[in-house]
C-alpha cells in the first residue's frame, strides 16, 4: 500500500485515527471492519495514485486536493548559516471547500438537509421456540452491500 497517514491532527484537539475512521464506516455502512478498511485504503490509494498523476481531486461541499511543484532554491542551515541547495519537490495542498468550512463553525450549508438523527440499534430479533427463523442468504450472496 501507499504512504498513508496513520492518523489527522487536530490543532488543539484529539487525533482521529485511521483504526477510528474504519470503525465509523463499518457501523454506518453496516460492514464488517475488514471490509470497512478495505473501502478507507482503496479511497486513500485511488487518492495517492490520482495526485502522483498530477490529477486534481475534488470532493464537492468538502475541498479539493492538488499537487504544488516547488523549483529547487538556496536555503540556509539555521544552526550552522551554511549554503544548502533544496532540491526541486511536489507536496499535496488541500483547499477546504465552502460548506465544509460552514459546517466545521456550526453554519448550515445553503440547500444541506437537517442533521442525521442517529436511531439506537435494533434489538436481536428473538425467534419463539417452535418458530422459524427468517430465511438466509443463500450460499454465494454477501449480507455486505456497498
Amino acid at each position: 500500500m501507499g504512504v498513508v497517514p496513520a492518523s489527522v491532527r487536530v490543532p488543539g484537539g484529539r487525533v482521529v485515527t485511521k483504526s477510528e475512521l474504519i470503525e465509523v464506516v463499518a457501523q454506518e455502512a453496516n460492514l464488517t471492519k475488514g471490509r470497512a478498511e478495505l473501502v478507507i485504503n482503496t479511497i486513500f490509494e485511488a487518492m495517492v495514485d490520482a495526485l502522483r498523476r498530477d490529477e486534481g481531486i475534488e470532493i464537492r461541499g468538502f475541498g479539493s486536493f492538488t499537487v504544488r511543484q516547488y523549483k529547487p532554491y538556496e536555503g540556509r542551515n539555521p544552526r550552522t548559516g551554511d549554503t544548502v541547495h533544496v532540491a526541486p519537490k511536489r507536496l499535496p495542498f488541500f483547499k477546504v471547500g465552502k460548506d465544509l468550512r460552514k459546517r466545521i463553525n456550526g453554519e448550515r450549508p445553503e440547500g444541506a438537509p437537517p442533521p442525521r438523527r442517529r436511531e439506537p440499534p435494533k434489538p436481536a430479533q428473538v425467534v419463539p421456540q417452535g418458530a422459524k427463523a427468517p430465511a438466509r442468504p443463500g450460499p454465494g450472496v454477501s449480507e455486505d452491500v456497498i
